[in-house]
């Protein structure tokens, strides 16, 4: 699809207006990436059904970018952006993507230094040229350094909520051909770890040849490096690699939990087959030379006396110990989930108003939902002072009211996203969250701070006796910035004592916190809740990647609490 491709020249634009000093279009171009990139529907198919005028219903497109839009979709070209890539010639993708150096850096970067790469960048900072540039200092040529060798580390893998939607479509795609008896995706993605190096298809067919044909002659295929009758791979324009390998139905089994992994998951279940007598490869369980299991993953499980592992488990962290004992849990899945209790409105810079939001979780099957705008410190996010919040709980009031009236079972809780400042304090006084059914608090700015600073401002904040949730407790942004320097396990404590619940985000560029942290809360008996984060209802979609690392860190409903009920939800709340 287009979306993607329309979304980062939006983005790099939103970011050359930056660099310029241009006020608000920035943000305007910002929110419109973002809209693209959460559409679910194919710009071009809306291109070609409703030309400029259906372009123009996207949330934040309006006449300007939908015929930039138009341009891009008609001639693959966009001269607005040509226009500033030719006056500034750099790589900012790369250069904006280090932690600490917004667009306006970028600008001095190139102006002063000629530096348009990432290698570029990296090369001036160990030279140290960057330092005695007036606005940056030794601290700054540090931090870019230090970013620069966290961006090497998730160099070749991509966000699952990048390539998972690519791949469901060339999943559907393939499965769709007659040729084709069964198909399932393998490796890292099967096991919906939050970043996946590439993607592999496993099929059945007894016509491998058109299959493959079929495979590498996909849209969007760059390179094709290898085209036989039972393996094939190709790169996509994306930048990752996809390989599709055809499997005798009489092993199949084998083979999917073979090439699903992890590899030391299967490491482990060799020794077990090993110890048992047995050999377990990608063709199947032998007893000598005879099978004894390989045509579903199920039957080779038990035949090593085990319960079939879900993927996400199987990294080699107790879940094999845990089905020999018939003791693995029930994982927590999206049909348990009764509602999202972090959705920003229009109210704070959202796209859609709360009806609008209320209609889209009850499309979804919840019984309430969260409207928690940010509050006053976030002015770029239009944050709301103590008199907005009570404006918008008088419309919230007003809207359960209609509902009651209606006979229709639903709730819209009133709830805030504060923001936790230096000293842990909160941003909106006690009597205004005091009026909320639901208190979120997160770190949005100060990041730095020192361990024992970061971890006292998280301290404190969690006991305050209105904080019911931190968001995003980690504050990492995946193949952007690490985690905050904190003691987690004192956090932890603290969380247990002030019945403080720990948010799972699942935006995914954060998926925060992570599956480990995940395992964690769970064995101390800590309460977790997975919400989107939502500033559009196209994002409520992303609650499929939380419960995703849910499951990965063990999660079960009694874990987290908008698997239940309103009422017993909000009694776990201060």
């Amino acid at each position: 699809m287009k979306n993607k491709e329309v979304a980062k020249l939006f983005t790099e634009i939103s970011e050359y207006l930056e660099m310029d000093g241009v006020a608000f279009k920035p943000y305007a171009y910002q929110k419109a990436a973002m809209s693209l990139e959460a559409l679910p529907e194919d710009l071009e198919v809306i291109y070609r059904q409703g030309g400029l005028k259906g372009l123009k219903k996207i949330p934040g497109i309006g006449e300007s970018m939908a015929q930039k839009i138009e341009e891009y979709l008609t001639t693959g070209k966009m001269q607005y952006y040509e226009d500033f890539k030719a006056k500034m010639p750099i790589n900012l993708e790369e250069i904006v993507g280090v932690e600490g150096v917004g667009p306006k850096k970028a600008k001095v970067l190139y102006e002063q230094l000629g530096i348009k790469t990432l290698e570029e960048l990296e090369a001036a900072a160990q030279a140290h040229k960057i330092a005695p540039l007036f606005g940056f200092g030794q601290k700054t040529e540090d931090n870019i350094l230090q970013g620069i060798g966290f961006l090497k580390t998730g160099k070749g893998r991509f966000l699952l909520g990048d390539i998972l939607p690519i791949a469901q479509e060339v999943l559907e795609k393939l499965s769709s051909l007659p040729e084709v008896e069964k198909i399932d995706t393998a490796g890292s993605l099967r096991r919906l770890k939050e970043t996946i190096g590439d993607v592999d298809f496993l099929v059945i067919s007894n016509h491998p040849e058109k299959v493959m044909d079929f495979f590498v002659s996909l849209p969007g295929v760059v390179k094709v490096w290898g085209h036989g009758t039972t393996k094939s791979s190709v790169r996509l324009k994306e930048g990752f690699d996809m390989d599709l390998r055809v499997i005798p139905p009489a092993s199949y089994g084998a083979a999917l939990q073979y090439f699903t992994g992890s590899k030391e998951h299967n490491i482990a279940l060799r020794k077990i087959a090993i110890d048992q007598g047995y050999k377990l490869s990608e063709y199947g369980l032998f007893a000598g030379d005879k099978p004894v299991a390989a045509a579903t993953e199920e039957e080779v499980y038990a035949k090593l006396g085990l319960a079939w592992i879900p993927p996400e488990l199987r990294e080699d962290r107790g879940e094999i110990a845990a089905a020999l004992a018939g003791k693995l849990p029930e994982l927590i899945g999206s049909q348990d989930l009764r509602g999202d209790l972090h959705v920003h409105s229009n109210w704070n810079g959202g796209k859609q108003s709360i009806r609008e939001i209320a209609a889209a979780a009850r499309g979804r099957g919840y019984e309430y939902v969260g409207i928690s705008d940010h509050t006053k410190f976030l002015k770029i996010e239009h944050g709301l002072d103590e008199e907005r919040l009570r404006q918008r709980n008088q419309e919230i009031d007003q809207i359960n009211l209609e509902f009651q009236k209606s006979g229709i079972n639903f709730t819209v809780l009133k709830g805030c996203e504060a923001n936790i400042m230096a000293d842990g304090s909160i941003d909106i006084t006690d009597a205004a969250l005091s009026e909320m059914d639901c208190v979120i608090a997160g770190v949005h700015s100060q990041f730095k701070m020192s361990r024992e600073e970061m971890t006292q401002r998280l301290i404190t904040a969690m006991e305050n006796p209105h904080v019911d949730i931190i968001s995003h407790p980690t504050g990492r942004l995946l193949q952007k910035r690490d985690e905050y320097d904190i003691y987690l396990d004192k956090i932890l404590e603290t969380a247990r004592a002030t019945r403080t619940v720990l948010e799972i985000n699942a935006y995914p560029e954060r998926l925060d916190l992570n599956d480990l942290n995940i395992h964690t809360c769970k064995r101390l008996g800590l309460k977790m809740v997975i919400n989107t984060d939502a500033h559009q209802v196209d994002q409520l979609r992303f609650m499929r990647y939380g419960i995703a690392q849910a499951r990965r860190g063990w999660a079960e409903k009694e874990d987290i609490i908008n698997a239940w009920p309103a009422a017993e939800m909000l009694k776990m709340l201060k």
